[in-house]
């Protein structure tokens, strides 16, 4: 059964809530899903997984949430080639930041580009002032993207 690490990078819990909520449609897609609060570089690089989806919030101004910066700052110490990786990558933030609106989503999705990793489709974008629930967003956007990118195993 291939395997679908979710890493979340959440401040107060709305990320982890899309994570736990999109999971059981990977499940029944055919994946073995692992949530990883606290993600490092070691969840991503010691065993790649067959498919990854990041689930991250924005905090400040476009900063990353405390539990998701040692994820990043092994990233950004250590480059490590990210070739094999294929990814999806739900960004939270609130449009009223202006510029800085997702954008540790944004910066993310560029790291992990810069690193060989291959996106899947377009990055979600959730705005807390359009969307009180952000998996009202996130459920039909993982359903859609599941079966555009033929992802279902099972």
């Amino acid at each position: 059964m291939p395997m679908l690490k979710i890493y979340v990078g959440t401040m107060y819990g709305g990320a982890l809530d899309v994570a736990e909520q999109v999971a059981p449609l990977f499940e029944s897609a055919g994946y073995e899903v692992a949530i990883l609060e606290q993600p490092s570089l070691d969840d991503l690089v010691e065993a790649l997984p067959d498919l990854a989806l990041f689930c991250v919030s924005t905090t400040g101004s476009g900063d990353f949430p405390g539990n998701f910066v040692p994820l990043v700052r092994g990233l950004d110490e250590q480059s490590p080639a990210l070739v094999g990786l294929r990814y999806g990558l739900i960004a939270l933030g609130d449009s009223s930041y202006g510029e800085t609106f997702c954008g540790a989503g944004r910066r993310l999705d560029e790291m992990l580009q810069s690193l060989g990793a291959s996106r899947l489709g377009e990055r979600l974008e959730v705005d807390a002032m359009e969307t009180f629930m952000a998996d009202d967003a996130a459920l039909p956007w993982v359903e859609e993207w599941i079966e555009a990118q033929r992802l279902k195993v099972a």
